[in-house]
Order: structure tokens, then sequence, then C-alpha cells
């Protein structure tokens, strides 16, 4: 077989065809001759620097717009139970209002602000945000990934890698080889982001129950006809609106719900500061923490359970990360520090300054404080507010199950690119059914918001906490942090969680439950799905096809040959398939040109196009059987503008060319070498180069020949080849691995997306193939 080649621009065909005569072919310091298709690669090293996108300031204005919309509903509406969810049992000393206003404040400050905002958004895979978004940094600069399916070429893709010189190399060495070779450290590092990506997932069932249930609750205020139960089946009947509208895109809903939230922002602002004038300016004491001490003196053990209610405050925060991927970084920045941080400060303090002189209405603190006038127009924009804190949620969920997706780790759904003007923006019709139903069965079930409450505080407060996690493993491997700083992390920020997370655990009997519940079925199907899969691809790398038994195969006279191209795809990236053999035992007959099509995910969110197909020959040369990976960010659309077969044959006769022209760089190299090297008056260089150039148009004849035959094969039909394995559990195997790999895996896999559809492969010219595999 010959080397590797990474394909070029089809453009560029005009170019390669001139430099198999001038010798000096564009982009040629690009070839490789890394043997890995055929075998684990990826311990030759290589170096790229971290490519981030510069975006225009026209751009990132309007998504910084956008974003006030999608990305801080949730945590926008949380002033609307904060205060109530703090006081279960009423307001015991009028300091202990300042004492709760000062917790408030200094955690928008250290999480949302500090954390987020200028920490954990530069933690961003290429613009993507996330728990997967982290594994996959961790993975790309450790092997720490359970699928061998690295290559050496994958370190030459231009984003792939973000390294940052440093003199603190050792530490980060010492890390990732500690990470690499313990198996249990690679478990762990794939349960707990499965684990965190269940928590947001179950964000995303109670943000939109809590929010419209408080919302919809205000209208108690104005008339006594409105009962619990009428709140509780209109709060449903919003929800299931708004989840009839996420087909439209986080582009349309985004302008959409955008002013509105903009509005209710100025009016929370404008609300908070009338308060604050009207009954004690003097809260501003709450700025000095010596108030916090005070009052878990007074409170005590009381005063560290009312943490669970001021933990309230910063829900949604990490829907700041995982919709970053929708936005940018810089427009998320400018929106939080512009417009989000400031009106919450100033809703906070405005209502501990009502409560300061009316600490007996406590417990519908948002709307006594509203002033008589702004009553029902607040109450009307409070209802579309929570409305839309939902949104948040909802669209961080969909951006990391299509994360999940792309590393093996969750049942294929068909994720819909709902914008053409920017990137991530994803919905999943699957996804989005089951959080409706989700969520309204929460609303029906609980009916309150103090359980949903006591719920949506551990599903907070885990996510933060496992984030925290991996950005230390980031700061120490990747960013290579001088340690005072991770440590410094490490105490204010991580032992402020703990404490927070300690608090919310304390009310597991009371609704705390129903997250880790969420994330128990959610993690089962991650664990089902990924582990049979990790199976699977096992077994295909122990049964591959050795390259001397597919030159067998090919070159067997019993085996026709039919005119046409036929693709057959596999998702072995090492070798052939074992299900090719089992193919040519069953239909002795061959195409005329033949590709093996690995569909590859690198853990990054984008490969560029013109780098994502890898293209290798398999020999003997005039067979025209190729292999090619073709390789995909977590983020990449598929088949986006043109159908993927006709992408792949332009790729093909670029590869043609590039191949031809590398193969002989180096058998002239060999000549120079077997002569001694180059003398001074270059008569050796010179010799070969002539006896090279005469074989010029020898060779362009024969190239132009190789794509004649791609072409009239291209034309004669395409065939598509699809691999349909059946799984059993192998004869012997316990009772764990039966109703692991019979039935729950199998059950998930009929009841989900079709590979062929991924691709958009015509059902008139597909043809599956049938194999079983026992795990």
């Amino acid at each position: 077989m010959s080397a590797d080649v990474v394909v070029q621009d089809p453009e560029r065909n005009n170019e390669v065809s001139h430099g198999l005569k001038t010798k000096k072919l564009p982009g040629q310091h690009r070839l490789r001759r890394y043997d890995s298709l055929d075998m684990e690669s990826g311990k030759v090293s290589g170096h790229h620097a971290h490519s981030s996108k510069s975006v225009a300031w026209s751009v990132v204005l309007p998504l910084a717009f956008q974003s006030i919309g999608i990305v801080y509903g949730d945590v926008g509406t949380s002033p609307l139970y904060v205060y109530a969810s703090t006081f279960t049992s009423g307001i015991k000393h009028n300091d202990d209002i300042l004492g709760v206003l000062s917790l408030i404040l200094y955690t928008l400050t250290l999480i949302p602000l500090l954390k987020y905002v200028l920490i954990v958004l530069r933690a961003n895979d290429n613009g993507d945000g996330g728990t997967f978004a982290l594994y996959s940094l961790v993975c790309r600069y450790a092997k720490v990934g359970l699928i061998p399916s690295q290559q050496a070429e994958d370190r030459d893709v231009s984003n792939f890698e973000l390294e940052l010189p440093s003199r603190r190399l050792k530490r980060a060495s010492w890390l990732k080889s500690a990470l690499e070779n313990s198996h249990f450290a690679k478990l762990f590092l794939l349960f707990a982001t499965m684990l965190g990506t269940s928590m947001v997932i179950g964000d995303g069932v109670l943000t939109p129950c809590i929010s419209v249930l408080s919302a919809v609750g205000g209208i108690q205020q104005a008339t006594e006809k409105m009962t619990e139960d009428r709140i509780v089946w209109v709060s449903a009947a919003i929800l299931v609106l708004l989840f009839m509208v996420q087909r439209f895109g986080t582009d349309k809903v985004g302008y959409s719900f955008a002013p509105i939230i903009c509005v209710w922002f100025a009016l929370l602002t404008g609300i908070g500061i009338f308060n604050f004038i009207k009954y004690d300016p003097g809260v501003l004491k709450a700025l000095y923490p010596k108030y916090i001490v005070d009052y878990f003196k007074r409170n005590k053990k009381d005063a560290w359970i009312s943490l669970g209610g001021v933990v309230l405050a910063i829900t949604g925060t990490e829907a700041l990360f995982a919709d970053v991927g929708h936005f940018t970084v810089r427009s998320i920045q400018i929106s939080m520090c512009s417009v989000t941080y400031p009106s919450l400060v100033w809703a906070y303090v405005g209502q501990a300054a009502f409560l300061r002189k009316n600490s007996d209405l406590v417990a519908n603190t948002f709307y006594k404080s509203i002033p008589g006038p702004l009553y029902w127009p607040m109450f009307v924009v409070a209802v579309l507010a929570a409305i839309i804190a939902s949104q948040a949620m909802i669209s961080a969920t969909f951006s990391i199950i299509q994360q999940s997706l792309a590393l093996g780790c969750f049942p294929r759904v068909r994720v819909v690119h709902t914008s053409a003007k920017y990137e991530g923006q994803v919905y999943i019709p699957e996804i989005n059914y089951i959080l409706m139903l989700a969520c309204i069965g929460v609303t029906l079930g609980f009916r309150t918001t103090v359980k949903i409450g006591n719920a949506y505080g551990i599903a907070v407060v885990f996510v933060m906490t496992l984030t925290s996690s991996f950005l230390v493993l980031v700061m120490i491997m990747i960013w290579k942090c001088n340690i005072f700083y991770v440590i410094a992390y490490i105490v204010v920020i991580g032992s402020v969680e703990l404490v927070y997370l300690s608090s919310v655990l304390y009310k597991f009997d009371q609704g705390g439950y129903l997250p880790l519940a969420f994330a128990a079925v959610l993690m089962l199907i991650m664990y089902i799905w990924n582990n049979v899969y990790r199976r699977k691809y096992y077994y295909e790398l122990e049964h591959k096809i050795s390259p001397e038994k597919v030159k067998g195969i090919v070159t067997d006279t019993n085996v026709c040959r039919l005119p046409g191209l036929a693709l057959f795809y596999s998702e072995l990236v090492q070798g052939i398939p074992p299900i090719f053999k089992h193919y040519v035992e069953n239909v002795p007959a061959l195409h005329s040109v033949l590709v093996f099509v690995s569909i590859k995910s690198l853990p990054i969110s984008k490969v560029p196009v013109e780098e994502r197909f890898l293209f290798r020959r398999v020999d003997p040369k005039e067979f025209n059987v190729f292999r090619c990976v073709v390789r995909y960010g977590y983020t990449d659309v598929h088949n986006e503008q043109e159908p993927f077969e006709k992408i792949l044959v332009e790729r093909l006769k670029v590869f043609i060319r590039e191949d031809v022209w590398f193969s002989q760089t180096i058998v002239n190299k060999g000549k120079i070498n077997e002569k001694g090297g180059e003398y001074e008056d270059g008569i050796v260089r010179k010799e070969v180069e002539n006896e090279e150039f005469n074989q010029d148009d020898e060779r362009l004849e024969a190239v132009e020949r190789e794509i004649e035959v791609v072409d009239e094969a291209w034309h004669a039909g395409v065939v598509h080849l699809l691999g349909e394995n059946e799984v059993v559990a192998c004869k012997g195997a316990n009772l764990y691995e039966k109703i692991l790999i019979n039935y729950a895996y199998n059950f998930m896999k009929r009841n989900l997306t079709h590979s062929d559809k991924m691709f958009d492969v015509p059902h008139q010219r597909l043809l599956k193939v049938g194999m079983t595999y026992e795990l």
C-alpha cells in the first residue's frame, strides 16, 4: 500500500497536474507517510496552534443580543423565587436579610461572573462548550478515549491541537501519563462526563417547570379564583407551546425572545432601584462579608440548609458555557457583563430593601415588591420571561446531545441544523418531545415550586462541580497554569461549590432525588450504547481482514468485476472490516472501483472540509480498490451542501493525482541516495530530474486513464454497501451480558435513526449486508 495523502481542495486539480511537470505541488508540506489505516497510531508528534476564530463585531453584537433571549432567561428569572425558597420558615432576624443578600451577591460574582464568564468560557473547544467539550479537550491531549481509533494524521488537522508553550510541561506530562496508564481513570472520566451531561438534561426538564409555575402562580395575588389546579394546568399548556416552537430554531427563537428578556431586565433594574431608594438604601452594607458570618452564627444548621435556596440565584449559569456553540465567547461575555449581571444585582438589592420593611411578605417577595401600577405589566412580562427561561437549558440540551452522539455515547437521533447563518444551532426532534413529556409529568406530579426547587438545586450544583473538576484538568494539562492559580481556584471556587452541594443534598428526600433519577436513566442509556459500541469496535478490530487477504480476494478469478462504483461503509478505522469477506463469500462480484469508507468522529468540534478525507490505495494498484477515512468534528454537518458520494468522488480524483506525484518523489529520493547524494555541481540531481522529466508524459497519461476509470464507474452507477451488524452475546456469556446486548442495546438500535439516513443514501442504490457479531 502507498502512503497516506491528506486530500486538498478539488479546485486545485489543474495546479496538481501542473505540479507533475514542475515538481512544485502546492500544499506538498501536508503529505504524510504514516501507516495508520491498518493499525492504531497516534505516536507521531505533531504541533498546531489553536485556530481561534476571530468574529467581526457585526456578527458579535447581533449574537450578543440573541444570547440575552436564549442564555439568560433561566438565571434572569431566579428573582421570582430565590428569597421565598431561602426563607422557607420566615425571617427570624432582620439582619438575616443582609446575610442572605451578601451570600447572593458574592455567589453571583464568584460563579457566573468570575468562574464562567472569565475562566470557563476560555476552555471552549473551538467555539463549543459543555461537559463533552471539556471531555473532548482532555481526550485530545491524553489518550483517555476507550475506543482505539486514534491516528497519527489526526494531529495534522489544523484545529486539532491547542498547545501553549510553557515551562510547566513536566507537571502536565505527569498528569497526562497518569491518565493514559490508568484504565480506571479513563472509565471515571467517561462516567463523570455522562453524569454531567445527564444533569444538564435534567436541568432542561426542571427549568421550565419551576420558572413557569413561579410566574403563573403570581396571578393568585390578584384573584383567588386562580386555584392551584388551574395554575398547574395553565403551566402545562404553556410548556406544550414552548416545546412546539423549538423546531423553528435558536436563530428565530432568539430574535423573538431577546426583546422580551431585555424588557424584563429593564423592569427588574428599575423596580430594584425604586425599592432600594424607597425602603432601605442601607442594604448596601451587605457588601461587607461580616454579615454572612453573623448569619451563620445566628442560624447555624438552618443557615446551612438555606443555602439550597440561595444557590437558585445562579440556576441556568451552566447555559453560559453549554450554549456558547450557538453564539461566541465574546458575545456572551458582553451580554453578561453589560446587561444580565447589573440587572440581577439591582433586583436582589431592591427585594432585600423591601423585605427590611416587610419581612412578613417573604413568601411572595417578588410580586409584593412590585409597585401597584406595574403589577399587571410585570406579571405578563414575568410569564413570558419564565417561558423564555426554559429556552436556555433546552438549547443547551440539544448542543450536548449532539456532542455525545459524535463521541459514541448516545444512541443515534436525528440532528437538524436550524440556521445557515450561524454555526452550532441545532434541534433534535426526539429529544424535544421527550423533554416536553418529562416537563409536563413533573409539573403535574409535583404541582408546587418548593419540591421542584429542591430538585433543581441538586442538578445545578452537581453540574457546576463536575465542570470545575474537568477545568482543573484543563488548567494543569492543557493551559499549564501556575500551580498557585490552580490551588487558588480549588480553594475559592471549589470550596464554595462543595458547601452548596452539601446543602442541596440535605433535601434529597424532599424532591432532591428527581434529578438523580433522571441522571440514572440517562446514564443507563448512555452506558448501554457506549459499552456495546466499544465491544463491536474491538470485535471488528480483532477480526479485520489483512491486506494480503484483501489482495487475494480482489485478484481471485472467481470474483467477477462489474461496472460501477461501490462504497462500502463501516465504523472500523484501522483495516478492512470482517463483513467484507462475508459479502464476497455470498456475492462473488465486485464493482470496477471499490472504496471502503470509514466514518470517524474526532474529539474536536469541526474538521475543515479540505482536511476531511484521508485516502489510501489498496494494492494491487490496477484493481482500483481504496480505503477512505472521513473525519468529522462533533458539530460538523453531514452533507450540508452536496451529496456525500459526489464529494467523495471529487476527493478521490484529487488523491489519485497527488498520489502519483508523491510516489515518484519517494522513488527519486531513493535514486539520489543510492548514487551517494547530491554532488557539489548537482550532477546526480540533474540526472535524476532529466530522467524524471522524460517520464512525465507517460505518468500523466496513466493518471488520466485511472481518473477516466473512476469517472466511468461514477457514471455507470454508485452502489452503497452498508454493513448491518446484528450483535448477540456469545456462547457462555453471563446473564448480565445477555441482557445488555441481546435486549437493551438491540431494543434501542431498532427504534433509532438508521445509518443510511445519516448520509442521505438513495434507497434504490442501497444494499445492506448483514452479519452477526458474537460479542
